[in-house]
């Protein structure tokens, strides 16, 4: 039983189709890991009930012949997302006790698909953080080790990567900002997809930046990503940003086949200091597609280096505006107060309490930059500074790149508590190679591709075109071949 946990997606899906096995076998074999994986901080809201019913339905179904691809696979759910009747905090002591009376549209579409929600997992505070060190729930931690150090499993989806790495679940929810799906999935040698901008409805996912905001999912390999992202995907009225456009067969799409395409390798994403295993991965990576019988091209994104200082404008500035609805009045955390306090000091004591210092960090900067007189100064010219980054990957696709090869982070995982208490813009640097992605609203994914010295995953970033997601995930569906990437984390939880 213990093995069922470590089936891919389509494994799963065949083995139940055959009858070799159930969803509900599946589910209790995930359930009671997760029991005994209190160490990682993955799982913050366990639902074995909910998820057993949803099984046993997704048995009946399978049964019936009635069932698509995700039915019966057991996930985790980021707590970002609302679930109807099961606590959704963003991992904020703002939102304690919120119990939603509403369905966000992707678990919605899971579900109805036939998922398991095996419970809610852990992330930074309103996704707002690169370690998951930012978390009311405490830190999650990533299921690799090295000299019994603690490691990140990244962020802000670091609760979903730890999970997925440590077969606690067969596949998670992921939401991706500026990197949230990506860098975790390369820290802990998971496969992580952002769709671009508006192929996943936004609709019931607590909001951080909302031009920038995107969900996707974070399996064990390709395959099972293609096969997730398909039931996640969707036009929702609800969502005035989701694109009314039809979903293609994702999995139909993993031929392995790249003969011909053009692979772009952006010349600027080689940084000064960059160390030599991740400089030696990318190489290896384009090596790999170029015997694959891809045209490997240089390519230039010359804005690149504008990417971060501006994103770190533009999105502190949107979330500043988002969780000014956070005041204690209508839901969540309410502050004490004392004899002749008034709705000012409501507001204060409510939000000093209820959230994190790298939460306040952020909207104090996106006030900041939204103020009179600094708006034109920061604010106007950040969006400037996004235009020329849409336009030189617009460019780049222009001249025939088919897909762009850069690395997913800087560094392999690092420990938690070495970026913490430093300076914050350390902390921010991990966003270096995954931010471009978000601002030009374009699909990106993460393919774990080699280990670093000391035998930690490294993973390698592929970017799209707007819209072609089922042509980005071929290629790193024969990334993922070439790579052969295959290790796990020694089981120490």
């Amino acid at each position: 039983m213990s093995e069922l946990r470590k089936l891919t997606i389509a494994a799963a899906r065949d083995a139940m189709r055959k009858g070799d096995t159930t969803s509900t076998e599946i589910t209790q074999a995930c359930l009671t890991a997760i029991d005994g994986a209190d160490a990682l901080g993955a799982f913050v809201h366990k639902t074995p009930e909910i998820a057993l019913a949803q099984a046993q339905a997704a048995d009946a179904r399978i049964k019936s012949g009635d069932a698509p691809a995700m039915c019966g696979i057991p996930l985790g759910i980021k707590d970002l997302f609302c679930t109807k009747g099961v606590p959704s905090q963003a991992a904020s002591g703002i939102l304690e006790g919120f119990k939603p009376e509403y369905e966000s549209t992707v678990t919605s579409q899971l579900f109805d698909a036939g998922a398991v929600m095996l419970g809610k997992l852990n992330m930074d505070e309103f996704a707002m953080g690169s370690s998951n060190e930012t978390s009311v729930y405490g830190n999650a931690i990533n299921p690799w080790k090295v000299d019994d150090r603690d490691l990140t499993p990244g962020g802000s989806s670091g609760g979903s990567a730890s999970a997925v790495a440590a077969d606690l679940c067969l596949a998670a929810t992921g939401t991706d900002t500026g990197g949230s799906i990506r860098q975790p999935a390369a820290f802990t040698g998971i496969t992580g997809m952002k769709p671009t901008y508006g192929r996943v409805s936004r609709w019931g996912i607590v909001a951080f930046a909302s031009s920038l905001d995107q969900a996707g999912p974070m399996t064990k390999d390709v395959r099972d990503a293609a096969i997730m992202l398909q039931a996640m995907c969707g036009h929702d009225p609800k969502d005035s940003t989701s694109a009314d456009l039809a979903v293609p067969d994702f999995e139909a799409a993993l031929t392995g086949d790249i003969k011909g395409k053009t692979i772009g390798i952006p010349r600027e994403y080689r940084l000064d200091g960059m160390p030599a295993e991740i400089a030696k991965l990318w190489d290896d990576g384009t090596a790999m597609l170029k015997d694959a019988g891809a045209k490997i091209v240089d390519i230039s994104l010359p804005h690149t280096k504008y990417a971060l200082p501006a994103y770190y404008v533009i999105a502190p500035a949107e979330a500043s505006s988002n969780l000014a609805r956070y005041d204690g009045v209508r839901f969540g955390h309410r502050a004490k107060l004392a004899a002749g306090d008034g709705i000012t000091e409501m507001y204060e004591k409510t939000r000093a309490e209820g959230f994190g210092p790298e939460v306040q960090r952020r909207v104090m900067v996106g006030t900041y930059v939204l103020s009179a007189g600094f708006y034109d100064a920061y604010y106007n010219r950040a969006r400037k500074v996004r235009t020329l980054i849409k336009k030189d990957f617009d460019d780049a696709f222009a001249a025939g790149v088919g897909a762009i090869l850069t690395p997913a982070t800087p560094s392999a995982a690092f420990g938690l508590g070495e970026m913490a208490n430093a300076d914050p813009i350390k902390m921010y640097l991990n966003d270096v190679f995954t931010v471009t992605v978000n601002l030009a609203g374009l699909p990106g994914i993460a393919v774990p591709t080699g280990r670093d010295a000391q035998g930690l995953p490294l993973g390698l970033q592929l970017i799209g075109r707007p819209w072609e997601e089922a042509e980005l995930l071929n290629v790193a569906y024969c990334l993922e071949n070439a790579a052969g990437f295959i290790a796990k984390p020694a089981k120490w939880w």
